[in-house]
């Protein structure tokens, strides 16, 4: 029997996905978990019949040619696969991860295998999935035999353990020596993320986030020389961030030798974006709050991760002098509007997850494309 399309699959699915949300929450939740994972393993293999190369539209950052301004966000391929996809496409760059140094089988609650529940009228979804994936080492494998497109460079998020009962010394020698291994695999930059709402670990203070980086910086960036070429590493942090902890990290980010920031993840700030979520889909908002928690993705974050990027932005500009160093958006991104956004921001490079699947129900492989079509438009007010 031969499996259907994935654009396909998407297609039918994006239509019937507003009648879908009437379903009771719990039975939701769980048609759209198990659903999610099926389809993703489905997605990831397909292949578009035409390649894409957008025109007029590449940068180079860190010596690196992008094709494009934007790319997958992490956890869309957790297992370094699907590379060919989001290349034919036209992509400008792809992530994988985020990985761990040990496998993780994601959470499971209730019955309920990494819990997913989708708000098609609010342009959003709710995500439990607590970073499944086969670890640093099996995926820097595979990305070390990924046949390369030009303009669209590999990156690997990547993130310590977040496992109970792991000393913090021993989460970050783990995470330094899979840094090693995807810099040894060929991969071309890094994304360290300490921004994952999903997971067992306890909330860091900032003081803590601070230690983190300095070890990391000491033990793995080191300074860059002829001899010694190392990817470069880009920092994500939540939407969650305040606004006035910007110019601080920045700063921090520069001095420690790090080469970007990238704003933000999904948001817990349940209260806060509840507002944002259709009356008709807020009874299972509020289920996958209770039973789940997890994290708050799309539509609703457009707002903070400009607010946030454009913040950076600035703060660079007025502390980076010679030195190299980049900002990176994700969060509420589905529009070539929101492209248009970041370009007039100074945000050279954005990455997008909810609002892509949106576009795929809709266009298929012809996703980029379509986007890249809009960019023609006015730029924002």
């Amino acid at each position: 029997m031969i499996a259907p399309r994935a654009s396909f699959v998407a297609a039918v699915e994006g239509r019937l996905r507003p009648f879908l949300s009437h379903l009771p929450p719990s039975l939701l939740v769980r048609l759209y978990s198990r659903g999610r994972s099926t389809f993703l393993g489905t997605f990831a293999s397909s292949r578009p019949r035409r390649a894409y190369s957008p025109e007029g539209l590449g940068r180079t950052l860190w010596g690196l040619r992008f094709q494009a301004p934007l790319m997958n966000a992490a956890g869309m391929f957790k297992k370094g696969e699907g590379y060919a996809v989001v290349a034919r496409q036209g992509a400008g760059a792809y992530l994988a991860g985020t990985t761990t140094h040990r496998p993780r089988r994601g959470n499971r609650r209730c019955g309920v295998a990494t819990p997913f529940a989708p708000y098609p009228r609010s342009g959003a979804a709710s995500n439990w999935l607590g970073l499944p994936n086969p670890g640093h080492a099996a995926v820097a494998r595979r990305l070390g035999r990924v046949r390369r497109v030009d303009g669209c460079p590999v990156g690997a998020s990547v993130t310590a353990d977040p496992e109970p009962g792991v000393a913090e010394a021993q989460r970050l020698d783990e995470l330094v020596a899979g840094m090693g291994l995807y810099a040894e695999a060929g991969v071309d930059f890094l994304e360290m993320n300490e921004s994952c709402p999903n997971t067992e670990a306890e909330e860091a203070t900032f003081e803590g986030l601070l230690e983190r980086l300095q070890v990391v910086s000491d033990r793995f960036l080191g300074p860059k020389t002829a001899d010694r070429r190392r990817p470069p590493v880009v920092v994500k942090f939540s939407c969650d961030t305040e606004l006035e902890r910007v110019p601080e990290l920045v700063d921090a980010l520069l001095d420690l030798g790090y080469d970007g920031v990238n704003f933000g993840n999904t948001s817990t700030a349940y209260g806060a974006l509840r507002s944002q979520i259709r009356p008709a889909e807020q009874g299972t908002y509020d289920y996958f709050v209770k039973t789940f928690g997890g994290g708050v993705s799309g539509r609703p974050l457009k707002e903070l991760s400009l607010s946030l990027a454009s913040v950076a932005v600035a703060r660079v500009a007025e502390k980076a002098g010679d030195r190299e160093f980049h900002v990176l958006r994700t969060g509420g991104v589905e529009t070539a509007a929101d492209l248009r956004a970041s370009a007039h921001g100074g945000i050279p490079m954005t990455q997008w997850y909810s609002g892509y699947f949106d576009a795929f129900a809709d266009h298929g492989h012809d996703v980029y494309r379509r986007i890249f079509d809009g960019l023609a438009g006015p730029p924002p007010a």
